[in-house]
């Protein structure tokens, strides 16, 4: 199956920092692809860099289409999405109308009111149909998590790029969060997952990739990359590396 999105030898420096360093993978159509690493790894980099929020070289293709370069807001009209770590919503807007600017921001609708109408169907999908009108300010942590997701969702995307959606939450929030995903995947909607939580890459990713000092380390089936030495010797160091070689 050709890939949705392909990325080779992507690269990203801040000054005297190389945050990427030839970053080459590719995800395909419909799966939930986890994207793990020690922090300060590279992962948000990497999710800003295909999404045009930051410079890079490299290629970046998505859907055929070349889109290194493009500016965040042309990517989210090709149906690439994303979600922020930190989420910051516009905290005096209801629920429905920050949702009804992700919509608008991706020209997947044409007035205010057909954004909004969009806007209550995917508060709806996400199980947040009663806090529509609800100020963001307003709304727990889980909320406005699923509100970020939501606003993803508004731009009808092919692909979503999901930075940490279930940081902060409690087990039972998580649970709903990979109910959601899991769905979203359901429909054909390709998912780049950033977790730190390895239940959670064990429990819903097909596949996942590894990120260490800005370098791709490990790609493949979740429990395979999970006991891979190189990767549990980023996590935890050199003597659980040889531990693990040694069983």
């Amino acid at each position: 199956m050709n890939a949705l999105l392909s990325v080779d030898n992507l690269s990203v420096r801040f000054g005297g920092l190389q945050a990427l360093s030839g970053v080459s993978l590719s995800a395909r159509p419909g799966e939930i692809l986890g994207l793990i690493g020690p922090n300060g790894a590279g992962k948000t980099t990497f999710i800003n860099a295909v999404s045009g929020a930051v410079k890079s070289s490299g290629a970046i293709v998505f859907d055929g289409r070349a889109i290194a370069g493009l500016k965040p807001y042309r990517v989210a009209r090709l149906g690439l999405a994303r979600t922020y770590q930190i989420v910051q919503p516009f905290p005096e807007m209801t629920a429905r109308d920050n949702v009804a600017a992700g919509a608008l921001f991706s020209g997947s609708v044409g007035s205010l009111a057909a954004a909004r109408e969009r806007a209550d169907a995917v508060l709806e999908r996400v199980g947040m149909a009663e806090a529509a009108d609800r100020p963001a300010a307003q709304l727990t942590l889980a909320q406005r998590k699923r509100l970020e997701m939501a606003k993803a969702l508004a731009a009808r995307p092919r692909m979503m790029l999901l930075d940490e959606v279930n940081a902060g939450l409690n087990a039972n929030e998580v649970d709903q969060a990979l109910e959601l995903i899991r769905a979203i995947a359901a429909e054909g909607i390709t998912v780049l997952l950033i977790e730190h939580l390895m239940r959670v890459v064990s429990g819903v990713c097909g596949r996942v990739v590894v990120l260490h000092h800005g370098r791709l380390i490990a790609d493949g089936a979740p429990d395979a990359v999970l006991a891979d030495p190189a990767v549990i010797e980023a996590y935890l160091g050199h003597r659980y590396a040889a531990r693990a070689r040694l069983g």
